[in-house]
């Protein structure tokens, strides 16, 4: 008997078999598709932090005066202190925690020795703002804003309609502001760029509306488009949530980004005239820093489906071999028979081997097709593409094949062991 005759005749018995073939393979299918769907939900997600979170771009940073606070569901309002502090140097505590203020940050965007670089100032201002436009209103978690002429580039937003903050709205304060998308869709249903020019209110202060902002996307962590950007001298006048002013600095590209930091380190020692002895009392983020966080975070999310999707797996394999054990007891007769004619027992040990790995196979390929389209649908809740992990979906072939080869190699022994003219008198 050849391969392939042994190959045919285990598809005819598994095709001819359906209720037993369809609860195994429904069992691994449940298996694999817990493990494919929990892993193409979490690279949906991955690449929805990635999209979010690098708003700034690969050859941008941020200087902060302390880490943000990395927290799921509420705003970040300045976050913890930062934790590495360089061996060798005196601390003095009256420079911890202090935040950055308006002068500090003046002086090294005027000192930044990049000359083709963007640096901007900014001040967050409190993220639960409610904006009002006549009988519309928003709901109370627009975040304002303070920026400069350089904070939308730097920041990667661009405009859709209108225009950015120029010199006289800088430096005069007037209540002037640009408006995030979804602001703007709020407040004008259907023509967003009716916006431009309109008079809206924010904590009952009118503000003519000079920019709409293109659309950025957002996410349960970060609401980019939920946002209103005036001058800096303007928001002066209310009470911040972030006491200190916050600087981000984009360069030309990647490869000048380790050498701007470098600068802007020297620069924002000098600015808050520390000594050589003081370590730094600022800290300089990268704009995928919070995305790498986060993916750290899904990383442990991934192993427990990995757990998961073994234990039944390990299940699985437990109930295919009883179902192949009782196959061998049900076809003693035609074991004997195989024999008789001629069959040897490497013959039977590989067709009960392939029926026991086509079933797993089948378990898998219909479990990766429900797995991909159970985890596809945070895809659409996030807005990102469609995800496929194609690694994971190779691995979950072959652990399925592996499974099949143990779950069978005990039966197929079994089988092949039968004496022939016992197996032709079983009845």
């Amino acid at each position: 008997m050849t391969i392939q005759d042994s190959f045919v005749l285990a598809w005819r018995t598994v095709k001819s078999n359906k209720l037993r073939t369809g609860i195994t393979v429904t069992i691994i299918a449940f298996g694999i598709m817990a493990l494919i769907g929990i892993i193409t939900a979490i690279s949906a997600m991955n690449q929805s932090l990635k999209e979010n979170f690098s708003f700034m771009g690969a050859n941008a940073f941020v200087v902060r005066y302390k880490e943000m606070n990395a927290r799921m569901g509420g705003p970040n309002n300045g976050g913890d202190d930062f934790s590495k502090v360089k061996k060798g140097l005196k601390e003095k505590k009256s420079n911890l925690d202090k935040p950055i203020k308006i002068e500090e940050a003046t002086y090294f965007k005027e000192h930044f020795g990049f000359s083709r670089a963007a640096v901007s100032i900014s001040r967050r201002m409190g993220g639960n703002n409610e904006i009002h436009y006549r009988d519309k209103k928003t709901n109370p978690q627009i975040t304002l804003m303070g920026g400069d002429e350089n904070y939308l580039i730097v920041n990667g937003y661009s405009l859709t309609a209108g225009r950015n903050l120029n010199n006289v709205d800088i430096s005069s304060g007037r209540s002037v502001c640009i408006v995030g998308s979804n602001v703007a869709a709020k407040l004008f249903p259907g023509k967003p760029e009716n916006s431009i020019d309109k008079v809206i209110l924010l904590q009952g202060k009118p503000y003519r509306v000079i920019g709409l902002l293109k659309s950025k996307g957002s996410s349960a962590m970060l609401r980019q488009d939920d946002v209103v950007i005036s001058s800096l001298k303007n928001v002066r006048q209310y009470q911040s949530s972030n006491p200190s002013y916050a600087l981000g600095i984009m360069v030309n590209n990647v490869a000048e980004l380790e050498p701007a930091i470098g600068e802007t380190t020297d620069q924002m020692r000098k600015a808050r005239r520390l000594i050589p002895t003081e370590s730094d009392n600022f800290v300089i983020d990268k704009s995928d820093k919070f995305a790498q966080m986060f993916i750290g975070f899904l990383a442990g999310i991934s192993g427990a489906a990995g757990a998961i999707g073994m234990i039944t797996l390990i299940g699985a394999a437990i109930g295919l071999m009883n179902i192949m054990l009782v196959a061998v007891s049900e076809r003693t007769r035609e074991v004997g028979l195989i024999k008789a004619i001629g069959g040897k027992k490497k013959d039977v040990r590989r067709q009960f081997l392939f029926e026991s790995i086509l079933i797993s196979i089948l378990g898998a390929v219909i479990g990766i097709i429900l797995g991909i389209l159970v985890g596809n649908l945070f895809s659409l809740i996030l807005n990102t593409g469609f995800v496929i992990p194609w690694m994971w979906v190779i691995l979950g072939v072959v652990i399925c094949s592996i499974v099949g080869l143990v779950a069978g190699i005990y039966p197929a022994m079994k089988a092949a062991s039968l004496n022939p003219i016992n197996a032709l008198r079983y009845e």
